[in-house]
């Protein structure tokens, strides 16, 4: 039987990363490269490389697996050409993801765990399983919702 938390973690992961998929699905590259009020704005392929990025990451601290390759900044600068190519990339991670809900096994949510090493502070943060199991799926559930109002956006722009 799944440990209720982690089962519960996964259908909230589910519904995000769902609701990321619709807002990506459909899309032409420019608009998923576009920033709806400028440069100091991320668009949707931004959103969903640094969401599953970051969920993968969190979801690996939560229980306790090796933390996996991860270039922060880069996510950042992500160009898409169109959404298939933004698709692969995102359902790739969400397999990652998959698996390590997969591997969860008995959820102890006060084990404290390292996360990554912070380049603001150049320490790693510790934090519990239960805090970055909580970070990982609340994380995804906020940017998922800033990709579908984005796309919101781009479909109703002007000009």
């Amino acid at each position: 039987m799944d440990d209720p938390t982690v089962a519960a973690a996964r259908d909230l992961f589910e519904g995000s990363f769902e609701g990321l998929r619709r807002a990506i699905e459909g899309v032409p590259g420019d608009g998923l490269n576009w920033r709806p009020a400028g440069e100091d704005t991320n668009p949707i392929a931004v959103l969903a490389a640094h969401a599953m990025g970051s969920t993968r990451s969190w979801l690996a601290v939560a229980f306790g697996a090796p933390l996996p390759d991860r270039d922060r900044p880069s996510e950042f600068r992500t160009v898409a050409s169109d959404d298939t190519e933004l698709l692969s990339h995102v359902d790739g991670i969400a397999d990652d993801c998959r698996v390590l809900f997969a591997g969860a096994g008995a959820f102890e949510p006060g084990t404290m765990r390292t996360s990554h090493t912070r380049t603001s502070s150049g320490e790693a943060e510790v934090v519990t399983s239960a805090w970055a199991l909580l970070h990982a799926v609340e994380h995804l559930s906020e940017h998922s919702g800033h990709a579908q109002l984005t796309r919101q956006l781009w479909e109703r722009r002007e000009g």
